[in-house]
């Protein structure tokens, strides 16, 4: 059945009501390599809630506190959506934990032919319930691919930042786990592609593959451990582009350049040879 246009630029959910705390935050930087070496303090800061500071928030943890991303009954080939780019823009630090509301909407769904599939544009505003200040902005854009051809309009959707052409500025290694994926899906994402060997294997991947919102993650502690010596406050926006699975057990490279107040990122694992994650942006506040 074709998806159904009109009624999917009608599709918004208002004032979702949804609270967090510490184990969240704290399950979150773990499932991201924080705290491998439990004598490193400025890791333990972020997955110890009694440490020396106050409990630090990684960014990225905003990807993973919205209960269900995409909103239900779209009418799409669920088995065939991938996931392929996500972006996001902190208007101030995320806290430890918080009582938040949720407005969740489609921007636009853009039609690349039978062939290509359907591009759709998500967006996820997150406020304060206390005082309803903005505390973060999330878009992703997800190819449909076996929905192509609906007869909605046609585009390329959101320009790609470009990474400089010259020699990365740093680099950083981190090294994954083999139960990465079994521990990052605690956040809330239970696809079984991450879990069940039998459903890795008929996609064609040899083990269950990793999130690729897990691989964003460890994109955004390497930037931290290396430019930002760990003060989370100095991010304010995390956008990047999925390219290609990670195996858990795989080394992901960080490779970075540093202009101004923005970030270039790009990631790759060390094994294969392959980039994982494109067109990184990390915006620094000024």
């Amino acid at each position: 059945m074709a998806l159904n246009y009109k009624q999917l630029m009608q599709t918004s959910i208002t004032d979702i009501q949804h609270s967090y705390g510490d184990t969240e935050a704290m399950l979150y930087a773990q499932s991201i390599g924080f705290g491998l070496d439990p004598l490193e303090s400025k890791e333990l800061d972020y997955v110890f809630e009694q440490g020396r500071r106050p409990l630090q928030t990684v960014p990225t943890f905003a990807s993973a506190i919205v209960p269900d991303m995409f909103p239900p009954g779209l009418g799409w080939d669920y088995n065939q959506v991938l996931h392929a780019e996500q972006r996001l823009h902190l208007y101030r630090p995320m806290p430890a934990a918080a009582d938040v509301l949720i407005n969740k909407r489609i921007v636009e769904v853009l039609d690349r032919g039978p062939k290509f599939g359907a591009m759709f544009l998500f967006e996820v505003d997150c406020r304060l319930a206390k005082d309803d200040t903005a505390l973060f902005t999330l878009g992703a854009t997800v190819i449909a691919r076996g929905d192509g051809g609906f007869g909605g309009p046609s585009g390329m959707g959101p320009k790609p930042h470009r990474v400089p052409r010259r020699d990365p500025d740093l680099s950083c290694d981190s090294p994954t786990r083999v139960d990465q994926a079994l521990l990052f899906r605690l956040n809330g994402d239970r696809n079984p592609l991450h879990a069940d060997p039998r459903r890795a294997d008929a996609a064609g991947f040899p083990v269950p593959i990793l999130h690729g919102l897990c691989t964003y993650g460890i994109a955004c502690r390497a930037i931290l451990r290396t430019i930002c010596d760990y003060d989370y406050t100095l991010i304010e926006g995390f956008d990047a582009r999925f390219s290609a699975p990670v195996m858990p057990g795989e080394t992901i490279t960080t490779d970075m350049w540093q202009d101004g107040n923005i970030v270039s990122f790009q990631c790759s694992v060390k094994e294969r040879n392959c980039i994982v994650l494109r067109n990184g942006k990390c915006t620094l506040t000024t």
